[in-house]
């Protein structure tokens, strides 16, 4: 039983990580109806801001911790900001495939020139939180297990408030549903667009740190698998759905790492595009996703 419960424990930490990128990856679907492939190396960049502050500011405290969590998550807005406006923005109304390579070209960009900058060789991040570990039995838990589970699950609460509870999550809603009325009625497309863009990297930086914490070395290329798993979690949950991102998320987490405890280890990368392929097969809206008839 303490197997199960630590298998379980680990697999919402992991999936909790993976749902934070799935809803950057669903925000930007839900409004401008593509995929933000650059959203993983935002991801990358979360981690390295984190790794560069926690070099000025006291690390292993709770404190020191919070303020360089935020900071990556600001330094992720104004990337994403930064990138919806230059990369993004001159392509709104073209053609699906030339945003989708664009999307790709913003994503090989930050990978190299994180290389230029950070360096290809892995880094180890430093212990921003208090660590330590709380034993049960043979049930060992550990903070930084509970700091991803706890920061997670506020960040998601918060997003479901900015989405359901302000202005400016009624305008995205609008924008989402039909971007030509909604700015009829006085929306500005573009700061809805922009802020979408801002706050789903702000979840991507939230992420990147959080995902440090639990796997401590990092490198340019560190967010190329967890963001394609992130893809797969949103369209598992439902693409455009932020419950089903969250949803999928913690539901590949979790089969991930009892995959990875069993002796089908070696496929656990796999199992995640394998129930990309099922999900696609049987149900291509998703879990919480609804079907739409698109007229031709």
């Amino acid at each position: 039983m303490s197997e199960f419960l630590q298998q379980l424990i680990n697999g919402l930490s992991l999936g909790a990580i993976y749902a934070l990128i799935a809803l950057g990856y669903t925000m930007v679907y839900g409004v401008l109806r593509f995929i933000n492939f650059a959203h993983s190396d935002v991801f990358m960049v979360g981690s390295f801001i984190g790794y560069y502050l926690g070099k000025h500011i006291p690390e292993n405290t709770v404190w020191g911790g919070i303020v360089i969590l935020l900071g990556a998550m600001l330094g992720c807005a104004l990337l994403g900001m930064l990138i919806e406006r230059l990369a993004y923005r001159p392509l709104r109304g073209a053609a699906t495939l030339n945003v989708l390579i664009t999307a790709i070209g913003v994503s090989l960009l930050l990978e190299y020139s994180g290389q230029v900058f950070f360096g290809a060789t892995p880094r180890t991040f430093p212990a921003v939180f208090p660590s330590a570990n709380f034993n049960f039995g043979n049930l060992v838990i550990s903070t930084n297990q509970i700091i991803v589970i706890a920061v997670a699950a506020l960040l998601m609460v918060g997003l479901q408030l900015i989405v359901y509870r302000t202005k400016i999550g009624t305008a995205m809603r609008a924008v989402s549903l039909n971007p030509k009325a909604a700015q009829l009625v006085g929306v500005n497309n573009d700061v809805v667009i922009s802020f979408t863009f801002g706050l789903g990297s702000a979840l991507a930086g939230a992420g990147g740190i959080l995902y440090a914490l639990n796997y401590p070395s990092i490198d340019p290329l560190m967010g190329v698998m967890p963001g394609l798993k992130a893809f797969v979690a949103a369209v598992l949950g439902g693409i455009g759905n932020i419950p089903g991102a969250a949803l999928g998320g913690l539901l590949l987490g979790t089969v991930e790492t009892f995959v990875n405890g069993s002796q089908w280890s070696t496929y656990k990368d796999a199992i995640a595009f394998a129930i990309l392929i099922i999900i696609l097969l049987f149900r291509p809206a998703g879990l919480l996703g609804k079907f739409t008839v698109e007229k031709v």
